[in-house]
């Protein structure tokens, strides 16, 4: 008799014999099991099943972890690149020649990846751009800054960035402006406390690819000098510009001169009235945004 049919016959048969006349259950007694018998089956029939299981491939829930590991140990180990070790790819992330570094306290602008072309550092606590921040990335394309609490820009700390080509200060606490990259096309430098002092006369002039301006919410006296012929947009709204020439825009001696590339003017905010200043305006195409009366 096999295993299966001896436990279906003491489930199944057994019982019944309880139920037949007392002459018939006599004849039956030598079928009585004692609990040692069970014990006796039950781990016979664990041990056919377990070895059925290695001839069939069927493993238990342990031998399922084993191979688990030893297939995790088997996968070649991918040693990471050398811009991925550094701190900074830790703090921030690091993804395709862009570096986020976005609202996470630092102090300091972090060492970055030299292939860098992106870097965001917005929303931190960062109070100073050293010439070294930079001096090893050249080929940053776009560095935002944005929301810091910058008060100090040591020379040449942007100037040496030949392919930069957006550059935001904005939300800071500038009093000055930096000597710029002569490729810059955007620059952003709202809501600071800059003074018309604090722009050096000729800060614009070399910059032929600049073609957004925006100067907004500082404190500035006077419209900038020698703005280039590649400016599209210009923003001063929110400042303290009490008075412009007839050069600040245009040309007093080239009455056929027209800046033809302007497209906005915002100077609304300002305590000047511009309708004072008539001549100002004659070589754009549109007049400034402000107050006219």
């Amino acid at each position: 008799m096999t295993t299966l049919q001896t436990i279906f016959f003491l489930f199944f048969i057994v019982p019944l014999v309880k139920l037949v006349p007392p002459i018939q259950q006599e004849s039956l007694n030598l079928y009585e099991y004692d609990t040692d018998i069970f014990e006796e089956l039950f781990k016979q029939d664990y041990e056919d099943k377990s070895q059925d299981g290695k001839d069939g491939m069927i493993l238990s829930p342990d031998s399922n972890i084993q191979l688990e590991l030893q297939r995790d140990e088997s996968v070649p180990k991918v040693r990471p690149t050398k811009d991925t070790n550094l701190p900074t790819c830790l703090l921030c992330v690091c993804l395709s020649g862009s570096v986020y570094c976005e609202e996470i306290d630092i102090i300091a602008i972090p060492p970055l990846p030299k292939e860098t072309a992106y870097l965001y550092a917005r929303f931190n606590k960062i109070k100073r751009v050293a010439v070294s921040d930079f001096a090893d990335i050249p080929t940053l394309r776009r560095i935002d800054l944005t929301g810091n609490m910058i008060d100090e820009i040591e020379d040449g700390a942007f100037s040496k960035l030949l392919l930069l080509e957006e550059l935001s200060l904005a939300e800071n606490k500038l009093i000055k402006l930096p000597v710029l990259p002569p490729k810059l096309i955007t620059f952003n430098a709202n809501y600071n406390r800059i003074k018309s002092r604090g722009i050096r006369a000729n800060a614009f002039k070399k910059q032929t690819n600049l073609s957004y301006l925006y100067l907004a919410h500082n404190t500035l006296e006077s419209v900038p000098l020698n703005l280039p012929e590649s400016l599209r947009v210009l923003h001063l709204q929110f400042n303290n510009i009490t008075s412009i020439t007839d050069d600040t825009f245009c040309k007093s001696n080239n009455t056929r001169y027209i800046r033809s590339r302007m497209d906005e003017i915002r100077m609304e905010g300002n305590p000047i009235i511009l309708a004072k200043h008539p001549n100002a305006f004659s070589c754009l195409k549109t007049l400034p945004v402000g107050a006219y009366y």
